[in-house]
């Protein structure tokens, strides 16, 4: 399936939550791409149309966004649902008036409908709100359908074309019944016809992998999910042109080498390791600030893959023209959205694996899992015949313990969050609470305690424990796990790493802060 195919074009407005509207619409068997307000021009004036638009949210204000949308939002022919700003301007095109408020809404909101409810939604519920500016007058040929509780307009509709507006936002796990309402976007109101499946993923997938099989793939290999099943597609497709080298920065957790290992021995994948722990832990030296940090693993991790192609083009007289990479959809849009080219969405953090290689080593990407969130790589997995513990193991980030160690590294910093994640993963695993959890890691504060070990003062570190539970790490929840797991993790680590005198567990959601603390 070619991506001008797609039955929904999402138009991205640089909200941080587009992405998810991609998710919500997979789940439900729509097709669909998001796309930006230049590229949605520069179709539209070629004569392309999608089967349905959805307008994402956005930071702008429509009082001071000039630009004029009559291209996109004037074809009323085409099914269209507006998304918070996406909402705003389609009031202000058919004439109705939106306004600054004096008080924003923000998070979780009850709303309620105005007469005829949607299928399978109740009549009150609670959704996910984020803007300043409201709707304060329904255009003509509208009408009110959802209200707030703040007496709000959520929700406008067109008595007669398939024109939806929403203030709040349905892609969110956070909003209640937000599939319900896309689904009935989709069904009742744009009459589409279902075309994606997990089947239709990884055919497309596949077809991807394939449009290089002339050449010979270099595969960045973590040994997470995400490389794993971009490695395993690869190779299903591609057989041994496919060569994965596995990075030793010396950031990595116990659990990590014997999964290396492990999938050498049982998997067809030819993999190689490569020692390159003291070259990391030399760059990252007096270093302390996260982006530097990060920054300076995604330079060494570039450096040491450019010696690697040369030596081993050299030695087996084979050019390498791509670099396979296992980047998801959160990657990308934490870093920068690849599809905002107005500039109207805000980085979060940069990401090591997101983004182009230095035109010296003269290789391109090869990003098949590029627009694919952390569940459907899952389901994609087990698709390829992976065994599920391989498919299900937590995420983990390619700085590693270099983002876990909070300020300066050294080799006595990152053992104790070796040591202290290690008890962390046993404990998991001897509570059964492993795979409860979608993330557990530890992190060493650069904080010392007073503590007393052996009737004598101890002015020791600190570990943090961090759980969450989330479906595609764009948001996420702290898990909430038995005491005793808790209790024993902290006793174990208190006692078993040198150096910590106290545990404490992070209860902080996805957002306000990030998953990781760097």
């Amino acid at each position: 399936m070619e991506q001008q195919e797609r039955l929904i074009w999402i138009v991205d407005f640089g909200s941080q939550y587009t992405q998810l509207i991609t998710r919500k619409s997979r789940e439900l068997g729509y097709s669909s791409e998001i796309i930006t307000l230049k590229e949605s021009r520069k179709r539209i004036e070629a004569g392309q149309r999608p089967k349905a638009f959805v307008l994402s949210g956005g930071p702008m204000s429509v009082s001071e966004d000039k630009n004029d949308y009559e291209f996109l939002i004037g074809l009323d022919d085409i099914p269209t649902l507006g998304i918070c700003y996406g909402m705003q301007l389609m009031a202000r095109h058919y004439g109705g008036t939106v306004e600054k408020g004096i008080q924003g809404e923000y998070g979780h909101a009850k709303i309620h409908f105005q007469g005829e409810k949607f299928p399978g939604c109740p009549n009150d519920f609670n959704v996910w709100m984020s803007h300043f500016d409201h709707v304060t007058k329904v255009p003509d040929g509208f009408e009110a359908v959802l209200m707030s509780n703040n007496n709000l307009l959520a929700g406008i509709k067109h008595k007669e074309k398939a024109l939806l507006a929403l203030q709040f936002h349905p892609e969110v796990e956070h909003s209640e019944h937000g599939k319900d309402i896309l689904r009935h976007f989709y069904e009742d109101m744009a009459l589409l016809q279902k075309d994606w499946s997990a089947a239709a993923m990884l055919e497309e997938a596949k077809e991807l992998a394939a449009s290089v099989k002339e050449d010979y793939v270099l595969c960045a290999f973590s040994g997470g999910v995400d490389s794993l099943v971009a490695a395993t597609l690869c190779h299903e497709v591609l057989g041994d042109k496919v060569h994965c080298f596995f990075v030793d920065n010396g950031l990595l957790r116990p659990q990590d080498y014997h999964h290396i290992e492990l999938l050498k021995e049982k998997t067809p994948l030819n993999i190689e390791i490569i020692d390159a722990k003291d070259l990391f832990l030399g760059k990252l030296k007096g270093e302390g600030d996260p982006e530097a940090k990060r920054k300076a693993i995604g330079t060494t991790f570039i450096e040491v893959f450019e010696k690697k192609v040369h030596d081993y083009e050299d030695s087996h007289n084979i050019k390498f023209k791509y670099l396979l990479q296992g980047t998801l959809y959160p990657d990308v849009i934490e870093s920068l959205s690849p599809h905002d080219e107005d500039g109207k969405s805000s980085t979060i953090k940069s990401h090591h694996n997101v983004g182009g290689l230095p035109e010296r080593m003269n290789l391109e990407l090869l990003e098949p899992l590029r627009f694919l969130f952390k569940d459907e790589v899952r389901v994609m997995g087990e698709q390829l015949g992976l065994k599920h513990e391989w498919v299900h193991r937590h995420p983990f980030p390619g700085p590693g313990i270099g983002i876990r160690v909070l300020g300066e590294i050294d080799e006595a910093s990152i053992k104790k969050v070796q040591d202290s994640d290690q008890i962390l993963f046993e404990e998991l695993h001897n509570f059964k609470v492993y795979d409860a959890v979608w993330q557990a890691f530890t992190v060493l504060l650069p904080v010392n305690t007073v503590g007393v070990k052996g009737d004598a003062r101890a002015y020791e570190q600190v570990i943090c424990i961090r759980l969450v539970n989330s479906t595609d790490g764009m948001t996420a929840e702290w898990s909430d796990v038995p005491r005793d797991f808790l209790s024993k993790a902290s006793s174990r680590i208190t006692n078993e790493v040198a150096g910590i005198t106290r545990v404490v567990y992070d209860i902080t959601s996805k957002p306000p802060g990030t998953i990781e603390w760097e």
